[in-house]
């Protein structure tokens, strides 16, 4: 009966329950017959089953998930094509390609290397290049190799837990790097406006997407706020998000705006993507210093919600928008002039937040409408700020019936006059520019 194949992937062999029968495997080729595998003793209602290859071709064969350990005559002759280069003579090259060998076709299970009694060179050398542990064949017994195997395995789960952890490690510090680049401290320095951000990953993704946005206040006074999307997901596009995210900062510092800077953006996104499939939304808003009026640039991103004292929030203009960067070489995206009024909220946010279903059952996506009316119950229930995008993105989550499947990025700016005219009872002309204290938040109203 054909032995079936090893799964690729599998990692029974290093999870296997304590407490749980093992299965060693013995690879060894005794042509006098005088090798014979000591009886093992079952501890704590432990078994030991044993299976015996006698080459490298038919271990391969044997080698399936079930099995927890690999013992492995280093004497087992080997062919040319898995001997060691560089070994110091031809029975220690022989006997590490072997291992080398059953490392390559073994990798999450345990590996014990047996050796003659005077080979302890031979026998360090097997734990260098990755055995668990070594025995010697002359010494060997029952509950010698019993306890090698239980400690082999236990020492490779061991292996296998610190190496899983020291992966999640590096994604995490990989992450935090993108979340300092995706989501970065607003400059909103002397500005009235108060600003506040929710950022949730999809659960495709570990942490973070391609969402991106940005707030800064030039000398002039204007504040300029934007928000993107780069489609697909992993690694490169939150990088390119990053990317232009950092380049629409320093063009806004070196004062574009409009149409010219998001010319500009889509040269730098056509340079850095790694495929001209890959696109980017964006919306842009300049606020000008008195807080009262905007201007509107969207690239195939949806259109802010601007809510107002007395009246339901309500999207911007969208009518004359443009394409998304990266679709069309030479494409034009049109400013709009917005009235904003003396007290508003505007909020902002990616595509993830209105592409997630209303029930967990359905089809039906929550899309711009529904938002707009979910924001303006939770207005009407008094929630603002923070509060309000957390129960926004929230409420969202729940009516998807679970996490979301793509990553959701929402900003709100909001100005109070009457804040504003209490604390600059001058209108603010001559007033002094609070400076924050290094390390702490955005300058808020109190």
């Amino acid at each position: 009966m054909p032995v079936p194949e090893p799964q690729h992937g599998a990692e029974a062999a290093a999870e296997a329950s304590h407490g749980a029968d093992l299965t060693l495997l013995v690879i060894e080729d005794d042509p006098a017959g005088t090798f014979t595998v000591p009886e093992l003793p079952a501890a704590a209602g432990t078994r030991v089953r044993i299976r015996t290859a006698r080459n490298l071709t038919e271990a391969g064969r044997l080698l399936t998930d079930d099995v927890d350990c690999v013992l492995l005559d280093l004497a087992l002759p080997t062919g040319s094509e898995t001997r060691a280069s560089g070994a110091g003579n031809a029975e220690e090259a022989d006997g590490l390609a072997a291992l080398q060998h059953v490392l390559r076709i073994a990798p999450r299970h345990a590996v014990l290397a047996l050796t003659a009694q005077d080979d302890t060179e031979l026998a360090a050398a097997a734990v260098q290049v990755g055995a668990q542990d070594y025995l010697f064949r002359d010494e060997l017994d029952g509950r010698l190799l019993s306890r090698a195997i239980r400690y082999a395995v236990e020492r490779k789960r061991a292996d296998v837990a610190q190496r899983r952890l020291t992966e999640s490690t590096l994604r995490a510090q990989e992450n935090a790097r993108l979340e300092r680049g995706l989501l970065p401290t607003p400059l909103l320095e002397g500005s009235d406006l108060r600003f506040a951000a929710r950022y949730r990953p999809g659960r495709s993704r570990a942490l973070l997407g391609g969402d991106f946005y940005d707030t800064v206040r030039t000398p002039d006074g204007t504040v300029h706020v934007m928000i993107g999307d780069v489609c697909g997901h992993g690694p490169d596009e939150a990088a390119l998000g990053v990317e232009l995210r950092i380049a629409w900062r320093a063009l806004t510092l070196a004062g574009l705006c409009g149409d010219e800077l998001l010319s500009t953006l889509q040269q730098v996104l056509e340079h850095e993507r790694e495929s001209e499939e890959i696109f980017a939304t964006l919306c842009t808003v300049d606020i000008a210093p008195d807080g009262r009026r905007a201007g509107l640039c969207l690239a195939g991103h949806p259109a802010p919600l601007i809510a107002r004292p007395g009246r339901a929030a309500h999207l911007l203009p969208y009518e004359d928008g443009g394409p998304a960067l990266g679709l069309l070489p030479r494409a034009r995206w049109p400013r709009r002039q917005v009235d904003l009024g003396g007290s508003w909220s505007l909020m902002m946010y990616t595509d993830g937040l209105i592409e997630g279903r209303v029930s967990e059952s359905g089809t039906q996506r929550l899309g711009q409408d529904g938002m707009v009316a979910m924001i303006n119950r939770q207005l009407a229930q008094g929630l603002t700020g923070e509060d309000l995008l957390e129960a926004a993105v929230t409420q969202v989550r729940e009516l998807n019936g679970g996490e979301l499947t793509d990553d959701v990025a929402v900003l709100l700016l909001d100005r109070d006059e009457e804040h504003v005219h209490r604390r600059f009872p001058n209108g603010g002309r001559g007033r002094g520019v609070p400076r924050p204290r290094p390390g702490s938040a955005l300058p808020m109203a109190p």
